[in-house]
């Protein structure tokens, strides 16, 4: 080969290296990725509460199932502090290719009122589906003869300062749900918060303070014992584990539903096909006689949303705790 021939090739050969070391490339293979391979490794599903708790409960069972259903592992790992915004500021930093996820609760949509974050809950965000709700029971110590929500209202307006409501500590999502209870049925009780769910139910079984909206696993055990008195449930139907405690609604606050619920999230920019693949996968995982019987016992029910529903759902919440936060003056002090 002569040289002036070999001087020519050489742009060809340079241009053929370049394109193999581009597809080689992680960006480039992050782009090739679809929903027809994915996953090809492990998903993740960052949890920002310790182990334990409803929010770990819920996300092991999803991890479990989705591992069965998709052929690649799929884990938790527990990153808790700030309120579950610290697993989230992880989540949501990492690329969105759909291999890192975040277990949001209802609690992800008051943080974005009470905390200054390093992202915005709702633009920076991929919505995947909502996976499971519940609602909130309000239930009383026996020792202060309040039988209905009515007679709850009834006394607190008739004296006023006397009861006290417990939650699980300022900001928390007991504390919002019971304050916008209180807004809702224009009255004042006095808020008492705790540091956690568990000494907040401890001090209303033993008649330190008269309320709380507990969440239906801690509660439901000590409604059915007589130690608490079931006054209504805070979603549009019954629970079945209670079905002589009426809801809110029945209660005469037509207007009035709270629900306790999980989804998963992930960064923004998950392409919307693996978007769609994850979300039937969630949706099929969670459905069957045996799934719901299994969340029934923790008092919750399978959703069935679709990204942009949960994403509406999410934005909506953000709002409406927003309006609440502001009209009630609640700080995390």
């Amino acid at each position: 080969m002569t040289r002036t021939r070999f001087q020519c090739l050489l742009p060809r050969v340079g241009a053929a290296l370049a394109l193999s070391c581009a597809l080689l490339a992680p960006g480039a293979q992050a782009q090739t990725q679809t929903a027809e391979n994915f996953p090809t490794k492990p998903i993740k599903i960052v949890v920002g509460f310790a182990p334990g708790g409803g929010s770990d409960f819920i996300a092991r069972i999803v991890a479990q199932k989705l591992t069965q259903k998709l052929g690649q592992t799929v884990f938790v790992e527990n990153r808790p502090g700030a309120g579950g915004n610290l697993g989230a500021e992880i989540a949501l930093r990492s690329p969105g290719d759909g291999y890192t996820l975040f277990l949001a609760a209802t609690s992800y949509t008051v943080n974005a009122n009470l905390y200054k974050l390093s992202f915005d809950p709702v633009q920076d965000i991929t919505p995947i589906a909502r996976l499971a709700s519940g609602p909130f029971v309000i239930a009383a110590n026996p020792a202060a003869h309040i039988d209905t929500l009515k007679d709850f209202v009834d006394l607190a307006r008739k004296e006023p300062g006397k009861l006290a409501y417990a939650s699980a500590g300022s900001g928390s999502i007991t504390h919002i749900a019971t304050e916008y209870f209180l807004t809702t049925a224009d009255i004042d009780v006095l808020h008492v918060p705790y540091k956690g769910t568990s000494p907040a139910l401890t001090d209303t079984i033993a008649g330190q303070v008269q309320v709380i909206f507990g969440t239906v696993a801690s509660t439901v055990p000590h409604v059915k014992s007589g130690k608490l008195k079931g006054l209504a449930v805070t979603t549009a139907t019954r629970l079945a584990a209670l079905p002589d405690v009426p809801t809110v609604m029945e209660s005469g606050y037509p207007a009035f539903e709270v629900s306790v619920w999980h989804g998963l999230i992930g960064p923004k920019g998950i392409p919307k096909d693996i978007v769609n693949k994850l979300n039937m996968a969630i949706r099929e995982s969670l459905s069957g006689p045996a799934m719901t019987a299994q969340l029934a016992a923790d008092g919750l029910t399978a959703s069935a949303d679709t990204p942009e529903e949960f994403g509406a759902l999410i934005a909506t919440e953000v709002t409406r705790w927003g309006n609440l936060v502001k009209a009630r003056n609640i700080t995390l002090k």
